[in-house]
């Protein structure tokens, strides 16, 4: 099978490579030369405009969309639209929020245009190790598109399926992100509180290779974190400054939107907010507080 693929950054050109590795055609596009050579040397077929891409695809086409979440999407869209013709589809891989997939969904319905969403999780990790794909959408778009959803995924049998209508995907992989927050900050409280005990000096990479191996808290970021503290035990260089990407945010809403109790996730974003104040007022209003009803020292900044 064939595929336009648009966006060659690195989670895109790792996916067209891994399609070009299972014997899929892809004709790729990204603004950058950089992006367009580095993916021809890929194997994939980069082109340097998306009227270029379009062309180089059989009818009925198949177009991946690879790039950041919001006005791009829709900015590609409204490029790639005058260019379709009823019948071809458009997938998109990003990080899209649920609702904005729905409108687009709808929109490219009515001219006859299919539009599948795709949480995809993998990472860097995913070239050599596939995807986990989250799919939403119409059912025959989705059956069309088997072979690509086969060839990115860990195998043919696993790792991905259609999960519900379109918006469903991206729906899927907002909450998979925010369960993603929650693990990651038990991992770090509690590598934290080993780290802080000094007196035993425990070696928190081989702690973290032991409980890689029978342990109920062993996962993938169990490995990823094993990984990160023996290549660089205290973390040297490293700035306490945890980015968030919306997922998270969006998570937390709908969980208020829906009466769900989610209170790790939004601990976990709160944390994520809190780590980006170098000078936090609230910390040091807790401070005086504690000094006026207590009288307990203030550290001086």
């Amino acid at each position: 099978m064939e595929l336009g693929m648009v966006g060659l950054g690195r989670m895109g050109a790792n996916m067209a490579q891994r399609l070009v590795k299972h014997g899929h055609r892809v004709v790729g596009f990204d603004p950058g030369p950089q992006a367009r050579e580095q993916a021809s040397q890929r194997g994939i077929d980069a082109v340097d405009s998306l009227t270029a891409l379009v062309a180089g695809l059989k009818s009925t086409r198949a177009i991946w969309l690879m790039v950041p979440a919001g006005e791009t999407v829709d900015r590609t869209l409204a490029d790639l639209l005058p260019q379709l013709s009823r019948g071809d589809i458009v997938v998109d891989g990003g990080n899209s929020f649920y609702k904005d997939t729905m409108r687009r969904a709808a929109m490219l319905s009515e001219h006859g245009i299919g539009y599948v969403d795709c949480g995809t999780s993998g990472g860097v990790w995913g070239l050599a190790e596939g995807y986990s794909l989250m799919i939403g959408g119409d059912e025959i778009p989705v059956e069309r598109l088997r072979p690509v959803f086969e060839a990115l995924a860990p195998a043919p049998d696993r790792g991905w399926g259609r999960v519900g209508p379109s918006g469903a995907g991206h729906f899927a992989k907002m909450v998979h992100n925010g369960i993603e927050y929650g693990m990651m900050q038990a991992y770090a409280e509690g590598f934290a509180i080993l780290e802080r005990k000094q007196e035993f000096g425990i070696d928190l990479g081989r702690l973290a290779q032991i409980w890689r191996h029978g342990s109920v808290v062993r996962s993938w970021l169990l490995d990823l974190s094993a990984n990160a503290l023996e290549r660089n035990p205290t973390l040297d260089g490293i700035a306490p400054f945890v980015a968030d990407s919306g997922e998270g945010r969006w998570t937390v809403a709908e969980a208020i939107d829906l009466d769900v109790s989610a209170p790790v996730i939004t601990l976990s974003l709160l944390e994520r907010l809190r780590s980006r104040e170098d000078d936090s007022f609230a910390d040091k209003l807790l401070a005086a507080m504690r000094n006026e009803f207590g009288g307990h020292a203030i550290r001086k900044g």
